[in-house]
């Protein structure tokens, strides 16, 4: 036995003596791990193995996390130099040289994830730049608007998602800032002096709708029902071009002068409506007038027509008001039969009109000599065997007799 006892080979990796000394197999030379006292030879090797397996899974872990890019190439580096140190001094019996070499195979990845971050972060600091770019053009023509209700929300979100966005280089990031805050600082002084106006033409406008409702408070108790209905009128023309007064008062000051103009308009209503019941007496008179004028048609007797009306319409005239209600139908009908009758007579002198009788006469002489004329010329035409003057002839003379029965009837209906 050596000084360092009897040896026994207990695997690829690692070999222990037989007072427990553990070594491992790094290439052609070996390593102390250490020892193992409290056991055999056997479970000192299997301990400083069990510790080499652990090692061996922390690099598996590590590969796995390095290719499916779980780690920056900082982290992963960082961990590999870790394990890469336990390696150069193990206390544990593993396959060294394969494990570092597992380790060497990562590096390469490593650059190539450096070079992909870096060609990602360029990428993405340009799309930032452009996103920036549009953040600031839409912001500026926010500012040069006049949407207050939705711009300052809409310039509220572009700030967040400005934020959220990677800086670019310094002098450009700053440029961009520079007028994303400009226009930001544009639209809110912008803003505020538009709410300012706002209020004063609201408190402005308080007072004219405050002026404009002692007027209507005042006109609520005149009889006076035409002229005050357009005075209220007039007042709602104004209370319109007054504008809106401030909220927490306007909706008040309506109601103020609404009321106002119901306390007339329902004296108005109630006094026509009682008005109106003293005029139903009157419309039965008139509807008994109209069903004798409506007897008059169709005419058949037109001055015993145009007397009965004029009878009839003197008592119209006299019978007095109607409900309003009734005023448009009950003339309306009175005024038909008057029409009736004067179509009649309307027609009648057109018919017994001297001139016009006289003109008619005059043509049907005109027309009976030239009929005559054809005639004469056609028995000659025949005579003398010209068949197409004979033809020509015959049209002729059959239009002319045409014009001739109707110039007649139209005289026979002046006379």
């Amino acid at each position: 036995m050596t000084a360092q006892g009897s040896q026994m080979d207990q695997g690829q990796y690692g070999r222990v003596t037989d007072d427990g000394t553990v070594y491992v197999k790094v290439g052609e030379t070996e390593l102390e791990v250490g020892q193992y006292p409290e056991g055999t030879p056997d479970e000192a090797l299997a301990f400083f193995t069990r510790r080499g397996e652990g090692i061996a899974f922390e690099v598996q872990l590590l590969e796995q996390r390095v290719r499916s890019a779980a780690l920056s190439p900082d982290e992963a580096q960082s961990a590999i130099d870790q394990i890469v140190e336990q390696l150069a001094e193990p206390r544990f019996v593993a396959d060294v040289v394969g494990l570092r070499a597992r380790l060497d195979a990562l590096r390469p990845l490593l650059g190539q994830q450096r070079q992909q971050r870096r060609e990602d972060r360029a990428r993405k600091v340009e799309e930032a730049k452009g996103r920036k770019e549009q953040i600031v053009t839409e912001a500026e023509k926010i500012a040069n608007g006049r949407d207050w209700r939705h711009g300052a929300n809409r310039l509220r979100d572009l700030l967040t998602e400005w934020k959220a966005l990677p800086r670019l280089d310094k002098a450009t990031d700053d440029a961009l800032w520079h007028r994303f805050s400009a226009a930001r600082t544009a639209h809110t002084k912008a803003r505020k002096a538009h709410f300012s106006e706002v209020g004063q033409q609201r408190t402005a406008a308080k007072a004219v709708k405050e002026k404009l409702i002692a007027q209507a408070e005042e006109l609520s108790s005149s009889t006076e029902w035409g002229p005050t209905s357009g005075a209220y009128r007039a007042l709602m023309q104004d209370w319109k071009a007054a504008g809106s007064a401030p909220r927490e008062v306007e909706e008040k000051l309506w109601q103020r002068f609404r009321a106002a103009q119901d306390v007339f308009f329902a004296a108005r209503d109630a006094a026509n409506a009682e008005q109106d019941k003293e005029f139903a007496a009157n419309a039965e008179v008139k509807r008994s007038i109209l069903a004798s004028a409506e007897e008059l048609l169709p005419v058949t007797d037109l001055d015993a027509a145009k007397r009965a009306f004029r009878d009839l319409a003197e008592k119209w005239d006299a019978a007095g008001k109607v409900p309003r209600d009734q005023i448009k139908p009950l003339e309306g009908a009175f005024r038909k039969v008057e029409q009736a009758i004067r179509a009649v007579e309307d027609d009648q002198w057109k018919r017994t009109d001297p001139e016009k009788s006289a003109r008619a006469d005059d043509m049907v002489g005109q027309l009976r000599a030239g009929v005559a004329a054809l005639e004469a010329d056609l028995e000659a035409a025949r005579s003398a065997g010209d068949a197409r003057r004979v033809s020509r002839l015959e049209e002729d003379l059959s239009s002319k007799r045409a014009f001739l029965e109707m110039a007649e009837k139209a005289a026979r209906d002046f006379s």
